[in-house]
């Protein structure tokens, strides 16, 4: 499958052939088990393939031909163990990368991810967007093209993280409010431009940040293990969630699912640009902590970075935890109402959420418990998210489906 030679003898490699034959439907979820951390071994990717030991060799050693993974067969005891170890694996920290984009209301990045969700290289961050958004996606698949020829590392797909709704399948971004782009503006195109454009091969994709960021930390944060895992998040403006159903993105019938931003947690509150009033979106965010406890938003960081600081230097100050305890109060009624409709097995916060529920665990999971009904049957657990960039690792993830789903033939391409 490899088309490199077989130095072995006709029957053996006859033999071997059969086998990897046998086991090529197994190469994509072979390859998908080691990069989400969760076939450490080859005997745990036999048992996880429910595959013969030699079948689960030969598929190890094509992805270690095709420059995915490493093989280690003479790997050390364990102390005080007996038997022949299983041989060890991981992802080739040499193989292949993907760039992956992230636009939000205070600048942009682009960085080269491997295998395993590890970042390989990130460009300097820009601090202004453009209101064109060919301009912005331009300058940010610039970025990432600079950092594969500095890097000289082979690149086999690129993915873009959005914060709006991105409608399938045409990939137009619904509400770029924050970032004054015309709604409906064509990203994922304008993206696949600019990546040809730039020589990068491999497909182009894009897609809501907080859709991947919860993709991220399903493969590899927070959310590993679970099987309904909810997501909400703020960033920079604005709050998102995720919905992770069985392992897979549920992204609804257009792409449009989730849309937890516009859930009414405050009646009689700010007015929201859908043309609500007191919705998530803007009593939750950085915007509405720091105006909530009378801070003027200043122009030297980013909104999410004075509103981290101002709950870790400043909790102290009453007007400060008055205003935590007003966002906490209302994230959790949001929360609450997400259980009852959804059921989740796990929750995870990320961008000011962790950082308000690390400042206060006990009043935001007292608030869910006792306002959804899941919650008085024994609770769901709440955790911050772990992945630092998690919108970069799951543009990441956007990118390397392909080649997850079918290792020999997006390579091959």
């Amino acid at each position: 499958m490899s088309g490199k030679a077989d130095p072995r003898p006709a029957g053996e490699g006859t033999t071997s052939r059969a086998r990897l034959d046998r086991g090529r439907g197994a190469l994509g979820p072979a390859l998908e088990l080691v990069h989400t951390g969760r076939a450490p071994t080859r005997a745990v990717l036999t048992a996880e393939l429910g595959v013969t030991r030699a079948t689960a060799g030969a598929v190890a050693a094509e992805l270690e031909a095709l420059g995915l993974i490493r093989v280690d067969a003479r790997p050390g005891a364990a102390a005080g163990s007996q038997g022949r170890p299983s041989h060890r694996l991981w992802v080739a920290e040499e193989g292949p990368v993907v760039l992956a984009a992230q636009v939000h209301a205070d600048g942009f990045r682009a960085a080269l991810v491997g295998l395993g969700g590890r970042i390989v290289a990130t460009a300097p961050g820009c601090e202004t967007i453009d209101a064109d958004p060919a301009k912005v996606l331009g300058s940010v698949v610039e970025a990432g093209a600079d950092l594969l020829r500095q890097t000289g590392r082979r690149c086999v797909g690129a993915g873009l993280a959005v914060p709006s709704a991105v409608a399938e399948p045409e990939g137009l971004a619904l509400n770029p409010l924050h970032l004054a782009w015309p709604a409906g503006a064509p990203v994922r195109e304008i993206f696949a431009e600019c990546v040809r454009a730039a020589g990068i091969t491999g497909p182009a994709f894009a897609a809501n940040d907080v859709n991947l960021a919860a993709l991220a930390e399903h493969r590899h944060g927070a959310g590993r293990g679970a099987r309904d895992l909810l997501c909400v998040a703020t960033g920079h403006r604005g709050v998102g969630g995720a919905l992770v159903l069985d392992g897979r993105l549920h992204s609804g019938s257009s792409g449009l699912a989730l849309e937890v931003g516009h859930l009414t947690v405050n009646p009689e509150g700010r007015a929201c640009h859908c043309g609500s009033r007191g919705c998530l979106d803007v009593e939750a965010d950085p915007l509405a902590l720091l105006t909530t406890a009378g801070r003027d938003p200043g122009p030297e960081m980013s909104l999410l970075q004075q509103a981290n600081d101002l709950l870790r230097e400043e909790y102290d100050d009453p007007a400060v935890r008055t205003a935590a305890e007003a966002l906490i109060d209302r994230l959790g009624l949001g929360l609450a109402g997400l259980v009852n409709i959804l059921n989740p097995d796990r929750i995870i916060l990320g961008g000011l959420h962790r950082t308000l529920l690390d400042t206060d665990p006990e009043r935001l999971r007292a608030v869910v418990a006792d306002r959804s009904l899941w919650g008085r049957s024994g609770g769901v657990p709440i955790l911050p998210c772990t992945l630092d960039h998690n919108s970069l690792v799951g543009a990441a993830e956007l990118a390397w489906q392909p080649v997850l789903d079918d290792p020999l033939g997006a390579l091959a391409g």
